[in-house]
């Protein structure tokens, strides 16, 4: 499938106001009247929705937001522009929409966006590990991932220049909020070990061969959205989303089976869980791409190894990230107890790799406390 054309991508509408975070209904009804000029202003309700975490999320309807046509309203958090490429996540809107994976993006205004309701349940904990639902969130994914560039376009993993733009942003960036002193009491890596780290992880992981895929790269159970009466789900918020490693993407989201709210590492997902996601994986990605045969052993174990080692990538990814939350955000997190978590957590992933005889573990981060920095600061 391909990705389509740029000139289809930037016909967007942009409305030149700014909604006022505090009290966001006047500007709000200044966009609906551009977007839903049929709507009376006393007929419409607004919803705002808990399930972000660094952005505000307002639904808005007339009558019922399970009808047609709800719009919704997302705020963008406090300084989110200096890692997140708000242009290029208007282009994934638009290239998931195309496909027919995601909704319709309806405008931008300066400091968010407006688009369609997708009707349906977020995902907990719980439904994750379904089977069948977890079967047809790996069929999703291989759909997404067989999404072609536009013809003649080269394409990187964007995780390098990604985490590079966070280190940068750590080197620059002051540390005076209160979560930022918990972090430094825990030594938390200097800026000079992680830029070390980082491009150790890139010379080993480089050498894995990995193929460059469209990815969302930040899977968890509230971007996903699960309509039962459908029976399907659709993926949602693509602040994240382009071009990366295909075993990133996969082992981001099986990270996210340790949860967010209540983080539980043991919760991580069995071999045998991880297989038969695998396999329905790559059914729907071979399929997709046109691919003929059966999915064979050997195959889901490749894949199997390669994201075992990306998942480790994703927690030094979230890592960076979590900490520039840290710099931006005066919520006091309790670091102790998920640095207590995420080490015993470690322990028993090297011990497992030890066993196997992979005794080699210069390429992945030392500091144990880092891993647990991915998870605590996604509430920021």
């Amino acid at each position: 499938m391909d990705s389509g054309s740029a000139d289809d991508r930037n016909q967007l509408l942009h409305v030149d106001i700014q909604v006022n975070e505090q009290d966001p209904r006047g500007g709000i009804l200044d966009l609906l009247s551009r977007l839903r000029p049929h709507w009376r202003v006393q007929d419409i309700q607004m919803k705002t929705f808990t399930e972000g975490i660094t952005n505000q999320l307002i639904g808005c309807y007339v009558g019922s937001l399970q009808e047609p046509g709800c719009v919704l309203v997302r705020l963008y958090g406090r300084m989110t522009d200096l890692y997140v490429n708000r242009d290029r996540e208007v282009e994934m809107f638009q290239v998931f929409h195309t496909h027919g994976c995601g909704p319709q993006i309806y405008c931008s205004f300066q400091n968010g966006i407006c688009y369609e309701f997708v009707r349906g349940t977020v995902l907990d904990d719980e439904l994750l590990r379904q089977p069948s639902i977890y079967r047809l969130i790996a069929a999703e994914m291989g759909r997404i991932h067989s999404i072609q560039p536009k013809r003649g376009l080269s394409v990187e993993p964007f995780l390098w220049t990604k985490m590079s733009r966070f280190l940068t942003l750590l080197q620059r960036s002051p540390t005076s909020s209160p979560a930022e002193h918990s972090v430094a009491q825990h030594e938390v890596p200097s800026f000079e070990t992680l830029s070390a780290e980082m491009e150790t992880l890139k010379r080993h992981l480089s050498l894995i061969d990995s193929p460059t895929v469209l990815c969302h790269n930040d899977l968890l159970t509230k971007n996903i959205i699960y309509n039962h009466k459908e029976g399907m789900l659709k993926f949602i918020d693509y602040e994240y989303a382009d071009y990366n490693y295909q075993a990133f993407d996969i082992g981001n989201h099986f990270n996210e089976f340790a949860g967010v709210n209540d983080v539980n590492y043991s919760l991580y997902p069995s071999l045998e869980l991880q297989r038969d996601w695998l396999t329905a994986y790559l059914e729907s990605y071979k399929q997709s791409t046109g691919r003929e045969g059966k999915v064979i052993a050997a195959e889901v174990t490749q894949l199997y190894i390669q994201v075992c080692k990306f998942s480790l990538a994703s927690n030094f990814f979230w890592g960076l990230w979590a900490i520039l939350q840290s710099r931006f955000s005066s919520i006091d997190f309790d670091f102790q107890r998920f640095v207590l978590l995420t080490e015993a957590t470690w322990k028993k992933k090297k011990k497992k790799k030890e066993s196997k005889g992979e005794r080699d573990f210069s390429m992945w981060l030392p500091c144990v406390v880092f891993l647990a920095v991915c998870v605590l600061c996604r509430f920021a």
